[in-house]
């Protein structure tokens, strides 16, 4: 468990947060480019994921060559290349550009995958529960139902502000990270790691080990997005499964009954 700031101003080049070596058992960073810059990719042991956030990127691999376009991490759904080990991938900028970047040991092969918007689940999670409270959309790029071959889970979340995600407090055995920005670069919110509280601003991060709970909150005015990516570990992948903290569960009965203020009329 551990968690970390890059800075309200990312340095050009790849901003490095998480490394395979630690207990998240995944390379993740954002490479931040210029227009008109070139950068190579190739790992002979990873498995490599790119996922668009904010510009134009013309990225290639295997002879074929797409563009990735961003304008906003909160009303759009992103593109993004996954590609197995060994794969040489050539990202362009075509404006100045963000591309987060998760890769984790993989020794399987698989055909690479690029996918379009309309390729990403988006759901609404939370409607209309707990007076609205814990609203949120979930965007899912791939995890095991679309994915099986491999070992990362990679989606995104929008917390509407002043709302709670990762609710109702749970956990589960594969270590998952978070990366978060906000719509104003002011903007903060808490994570709620086990029994520790950290303050998230634009451009930090959290790790989260196995086991420990994690739910999150943005400040009232304030929309936050963050990426949630997951290693599946040997034998036992993330297949959707929590498990809740049962002081909470009864928070999921519809029926719940959860006070308000008695106002005067």
């Amino acid at each position: 468990m551990r968690f970390g700031r890059l800075g309200a101003e990312l340095a050009h080049g790849y901003n490095a947060m998480t490394t395979r070596e630690s207990d998240m058992l995944m390379d993740i960073g954002y490479q931040v480019m210029e227009e008109n810059e070139v950068v190579e990719f190739e790992d002979a042991l990873q498995e490599t994921a790119f996922v668009i956030l904010t510009g134009d990127v013309k990225i290639e691999w295997d002879g074929k060559r797409e563009v990735m376009h961003r304008a906003s991490l909160f009303d759009e759904c992103p593109y993004a290349l996954h590609v197995p080990h060994g794969r040489k991938v050539v990202l362009k900028a075509l404006k100045a550009s963000q591309v987060l970047v998760q890769k984790t040991l993989n020794d399987r092969d698989f055909t690479p995958v690029f996918y379009h918007p309309a390729d990403v689940q988006a759901d609404i999670f939370g409607g209309g529960m707990w007076q609205g409270t814990a609203e949120r959309t979930v965007r899912t790029i791939f995890d095991y139902d679309n994915a099986p071959y491999s070992n990362m889970v990679n989606g995104e979340v929008v917390n509407t502000p002043g709302c709670w995600s990762g609710y109702i407090p749970h956990n589960h055995p594969q270590p998952e990270v978070y990366t978060y920005k906000f719509d104003k670069p002011q903007g903060f919110g808490a994570a709620f790691i086990g029994d520790n509280a950290f303050k998230i601003s634009h451009n930090s991060w959290s790790e989260i080990s196995g086991g420990y709970m994690h739910p999150q909150v943005t400040a009232p005015g304030y929309a936050m997005w963050y990426s949630w990516m997951i290693r599946h570990l040997p034998g036992n992948p993330w297949k959707k499964t929590r498990t809740d903290l049962p002081e909470h569960t009864w928070l999921l009965d519809p029926a719940a009954e959860i006070w308000q203020p008695k106002r005067k009329k």
